[in-house]
């Protein structure tokens, strides 16, 4: 089973807010998840996150490949390289 750390869409029409989830890389983008470890807001300015550092850095040990875009969220928040 293939694990990707991946933004989850949340909020209303026009107004995304992302949830970072843990999921198999064959459920659908919004589907089921093994795990929420942060959450991120592109509408604020500058745009603001919420990392489990942990969790996050357990999955990856496991693991679990983190897609672009979060891995520039990963960065940001001094988890990875």
């Amino acid at each position: 089973m293939a694990v990707k750390i991946r933004l989850r869409r949340m909020g209303y029409k026009k107004h995304p807010v992302y949830r970072i989830v843990v999921a198999d890389s064959r459920v659908a983008r919004d589907g089921k998840c093994i795990d929420e470890i942060g959450t991120y807001d592109p509408n604020t300015n500058p745009s603001s996150f919420k990392v489990d550092e942990e969790a996050a850095k357990k999955w990856l040990a496991n693991g679990a490949q983190p897609t672009e875009t979060v891995s520039k969220i990963l960065k940001l928040a001094g988890i990875t390289n």
